[in-house]
């Protein structure tokens, strides 16, 4: 196929994919459904006379009609001074599991209910919903310069949520977890869900005003999405990111270090090199509260002028664009248990009531949260309600109080440790 596109291009890539998925459904504690389904197909891109052409097709055999599309896409396809990367070796690193690939259905189902029984230990009005999702994707880039890629991975999801109602007060748990290894994480996981339903058992009552909010890893997201999007090289180029322009300056506290790192073994996001075949690397992008640099694919880095990062990802059906494989936030000194004692009367945030709420670009949140609570003489007293924070991360985490020495892996490629700003608006209903 590249030899046949290589008639009319200048340049060609090719890239397939394969992918078996075994998904297991719990509904209200109890099983619900099960499926096993199966996507394959190729996606091409081509240069000619300097246009960019992407075309794909979930039928592998339709090879004469993939060529037609692409090299007809490419007529009014973006001019771009793209260049498909050389033949270079990547870092090893492991994440096929070959017994998390061959886990069977009745496994995934001990699993689940043994969660279920788990989080029921801790609350037995609590229902739970569980979707478990077993996968073995291989993808290979192949393109005119040479290169070819396989990667091969076998990650394992669960997305968690958590119901309990007592008469008019109800608490409400979402949580997602993945893996490539197939260790007792999973146990881990759902026992800290378990924890925060039982210090959620007790109700404490907190005043509006501006007071020191610590956020767990599993709620400082509500922080790292505006940071998250500024530091995409896409919004960079299109000059809506705030930090577009200013690499090398101190934007935040100097205890922020952020990290981009697909080098990791066991983790879903890690690989040798990306979806364009471009290696991968470990990128520091905030440096002690400094910035130094923002993550690219070959398009965007094209566009803006520099190198790509190697964070090039894609689906069957949509061309590449920069993404974070996983983005870790480097862990502080005290425990958190320590923090939480240096803290007289302040906010305990566990988990926002949705993310993105707010202006992200700009670095504005404004969150509901599903489940806080206050914090008094040092002691976590119980669960507040109809409570919410509201600030901006370019202003609030040029002072950050701690970060704890404890991280935690949440929404699947983000490692975060607990975060302590000083003073942050809460609103509660008095």
């Amino acid at each position: 196929m590249l030899d046949r596109l290589m008639q009319s291009a200048e340049q060609a890539e090719v890239f397939e994919i394969s992918s078996e998925a075994t998904k297991i459904g719990f509904t209200a504690n109890r099983l619900k459904s099960f499926e096993v389904e199966e996507t394959q197909g190729m996606a091409a891109r081509v240069l000619v006379d300097g246009k960019l052409g992407f075309a794909a097709s979930s039928d592998i055999t339709a090879v004469d009609k993939l060529v037609q599309n692409v090299l007809e896409s490419a007529r009014y396809g973006d001019q771009v001074a793209l260049r498909f990367p050389e033949p270079q070796p990547g870092p090893t690193v492991q994440v096929y599991d070959a017994q998390l690939a061959t886990l069977s259905t009745d496994r995934l189902i001990e699993m689940g209910e043994e969660m279920i029984e788990i989080v029921r230990e801790a609350d037995e009005q609590a229902s739970v919903s569980i979707d478990l999702t077993r996968r073995v994707r291989q993808t290979t880039v192949r393109n005119s310069r040479g290169v070819e890629t396989v990667a091969k991975k076998a990650p394992l999801s669960i997305m968690l949520q958590v119901e309990r109602v007592r008469g008019d007060d109800v608490v409400t748990l979402f949580e997602y977890f993945t893996t490539a290894t197939l260790d007792r994480s999973y146990r881990r996981f759902v026992r800290r869900i378990a924890e925060k339903l039982r210090l959620a058992r007790r109700a404490a009552s907190l005043s509006s005003g501006r007071m020191p909010v610590l956020f767990s890893p599993n709620g400082a997201p509500v922080l790292g999405l505006p940071i998250i999007h500024g530091l995409n090289g896409k919004n960079v180029y299109r000059g809506i990111s705030p930090m577009a322009g200013q690499e090398g300056e101190r934007l935040f506290d100097e205890r922020l270090t952020v990290v981009d790192d697909p080098t990791l073994d066991g983790r879903p996001g890690s690989s040798s090199h990306d979806d364009e075949g471009v290696p991968r690397q470990r990128n520091v992008l905030i440096d002690q509260g400094r910035l130094t640099g923002f993550i690219y694919d070959l398009k965007t880095a094209a566009l803006a002028g520099t190198e790509p990062t190697g964070n090039g990802e894609r689906g069957l059906f949509s061309p590449p664009s920069p993404a974070f494989s996983n983005i870790i936030v480097e862990a502080g000194e005290l425990s958190v248990d320590e923090i939480v004692a240096g803290i007289d009367e302040g906010l305990l945030v566990e988990s926002p009531l949705g993310l993105g709420q707010g202006n992200v670009i700009s670095g504005a949140f404004s969150n509901n949260l599903s489940l806080a609570f206050k914090i008094e003489g040092g002691k976590i007293l119980g669960r507040v309600k109809d409570v919410s924070v509201a600030g901006n991360i370019y202003q609030d985490m040029q002072h950050i109080e701690a970060l704890s020495s404890e991280s935690e892996w949440v929404y699947g490629g983000i490692q975060l440790p607990y975060m302590l700003l000083p003073e942050l608006n809460v609103v509660t209903r008095d």
